[in-house]
């Protein structure tokens, strides 16, 4: 329970912060530490156990991420990773499907937010620094009492299927050689989700889809995006022509070459912690062979 209704009662969450139950995480630039015996987990402690500094919990950034069903509060505060045995700093990219779920979700809501507060220290409108306040979900500004609220960027990403089944995978010119994958692009003004999907897979490699179905939705606060999955059609009498910009190759696969570039190692594929290979692995029917935990 994320007790949004909590945020801006200030003696509530001071209260919380105060409670000996109350477990704590310290994240900075989207890594906490993880530790991994006897499995991986976020390492917490109460408020009164973390180190203290310029950024601990009294002076530093300080989240309320919720509550869970036993009326334990959770924090994040932004501040210095500390070295600490048996343990080790980790990015969400790294651990976030290895961590149970709770843990997931805590991480990933409290590095969405710290990346959104570091990077909007001053007010839109007038340039004074503003204050983080509702226990780290907005930024109000003093000169002008305007507030901003954390910045989400949708994203369409989508696999296309062919009359036979078929799925177009591509690389990205950043990506390593050996990578396959699905398309995907930002959301633009004035267009709604299936018209993302329709535009982005034509501009990327010249196929006009149809049918888009919706399949469901994942944070990707790395910075700041939520990815929203879709199935799509296309014609398999179209010519695939990838921009160069954009798409290094583009080929359409069938579940048999799948399997067998995974299994040689001629291809890799997106690791399950991304609806990349969500969407990849509800097509193909099973989970895909050699692919690696993150």
């Amino acid at each position: 329970d994320r007790v949004a209704e909590r945020r801006r009662d200030v003696e509530w969450v001071e209260a919380a912060w105060a409670d000996p139950r109350t477990r704590v995480f310290l994240v900075q630039d989207g890594r906490a530490l993880v530790s991994y015996d006897p499995g991986p987990a976020l390492v917490m402690v109460s408020p009164e156990q973390l180190p203290q500094g310029p950024a601990d919990g009294q002076g530093g950034d300080r989240y309320l991420l919720g509550v869970d069903e036993d009326g334990v509060a959770y924090f994040a505060v932004r501040g210095t990773l500390p070295a600490m045995e048996g343990a080790e700093p980790a990015s969400l990219r790294r651990v976030g499907a290895l961590l149970n779920d709770q843990d997931s979700g805590l991480l990933t809501h409290a590095v969405a937010l710290e990346h959104w507060h570091k990077t909007n220290p001053y007010c839109p409108r007038c340039g004074t620094p503003n204050e983080l306040t509702a226990a780290g979900h907005v930024r109000m500004c003093p000169s002008d009492g305007s507030e901003q609220f954390p910045r989400v960027d949708p994203a369409v990403i989508m696999l296309i299927r062919d009359d036979d089944d078929r799925v177009l995978l591509a690389r990205a010119p950043s990506w390593p050689e050996k990578v396959r994958s699905i398309l995907a692009g930002f959301v633009e003004p004035g267009e709604s989700l299936e018209q993302a999907v329709a535009r982005e897979v034509r501009e990327e490699v010249g196929l006009v889809v149809s049918d888009a179905q919706y399949m469901g939705s994942q944070p990707w606060p790395m910075p700041q995006s939520l990815m929203l999955g879709y199935f799509a059609r296309a014609r398999g009498d179209q010519e695939l022509r990838p921009d160069a910009e954009e798409i290094v190759d583009a080929a359409w696969y069938t579940r048999e070459e799948i399997r067998e570039g995974l299994e040689s190692g001629r291809i890799a594929m997106p690791g399950p912690l991304s609806i990349a290979a969500q969407l990849i692995i509800r097509w193909y029917g099973a989970p895909l062979p050699d692919v690696p935990p993150f």
